[in-house]
């Protein structure tokens, strides 16, 4: 004798668009309240910004730019400039990149029964390296460092590593666990665990966040130069001071090319690490 068939279970219906013990419902009703009180807030001149007087006197300043210089001499001085700011990015991100490291281990836990006595302390570290902008650093150091690349280079170093600490922190506690107990459990010593262990399953993830930052740091690097760290900054903040347009259109050609060449790089190799 056949069996009854069960009857099909009723379709679910979709779960409301705010649930009152949803957290992250109220964390973006919030978040949507604060962008209406900061429209509400502050003066914004929506209709004197797109006035036909403005339109017109912003597109007078862009035709002031054309055409750009392409002199010889000057687009030499502007690939020499170009080719010091790559240098400073470079240079910036890899020593970030080595404190990073230095400064990741003691502010990560690096298993359950690790004490990390030094953990809070780094941590403030480095939040308090990443919480000053590049263009605060390289003003403090021009003091001592005075005008030219160096204080550019140290200032993109020391915010970039207060970055990346953090993310290498982040990525070596996520870290799986199971290669590290078992060398752990055969008396292998911390350090050396950290080197066969945890280091080769993170070291992915670590240079990813390292040619990622230093996509941001040609950016940086290209404006650094605006209170005298070199570089085509310093060269743009020289001919816009004054009103060299033409030439002034180059420099900002050069910076997004050389952008545009950095980021395809990056992209190229954080590919070739996922294969």
């Amino acid at each position: 004798m056949n069996k009854p068939r069960a009857a099909n279970p009723p379709y679910k219906l979709p779960p409301p668009l705010f649930d009152a013990r949803c957290k992250a419902c109220w964390f973006t009703a919030g978040l949507l309240v604060l962008v209406v009180l900061s429209f509400w807030s502050l003066d914004l001149q929506w209709a004197q910004f797109f006035s036909a007087e403005a339109v017109d006197s912003m597109g007078s300043f862009i035709g002031e730019f054309f055409p750009p210089d392409i002199s010889p001499s000057f687009l030499h001085k502007v690939g020499v400039a170009a080719w010091e700011t790559l240098a400073m990015s470079a240079l910036g991100t890899l020593l970030a990149a080595a404190a990073a490291l230095a400064l990741a281990l003691p502010a990560a836990r690096l298993h359950p029964q690790d004490p990390a006595w030094g953990r809070a302390s780094t941590r403030m570290l480095l939040n308090a390296l990443r919480s000053i902008p590049e263009l605060v650093w390289a003003a403090l150091l021009l003091i001592s460092a005075g005008l030219g690349p160096l204080a550019g280079t140290l200032a993109l170093a020391l915010h970039t590593a207060g970055v990346l600490g953090r993310l290498f922190a982040e990525a070596i506690e996520n870290a799986p666990a199971g290669p590290a107990e078992a060398l752990r459990a055969q008396g292998v010593a911390n350090g050396l665990v950290f080197l066969y262990a945890t280091l080769p399953q993170v070291l992915p993830q670590l240079l990813s966040y390292t040619l990622y930052r230093w996509e941001n740091n040609i950016r940086a690097a290209a404006v650094l130069g605006v209170v005298g760290a070199g570089g085509l900054g310093q060269l743009l903040s020289f001919h816009m001071g004054l009103f060299h347009m033409p030439k002034t259109a180059t420099i900002l050609g050069a910076m997004l090319l050389l952008v545009a060449i950095v980021d395809a790089a990056s992209l190229g190799a954080r590919r070739l690490m996922t294969r």
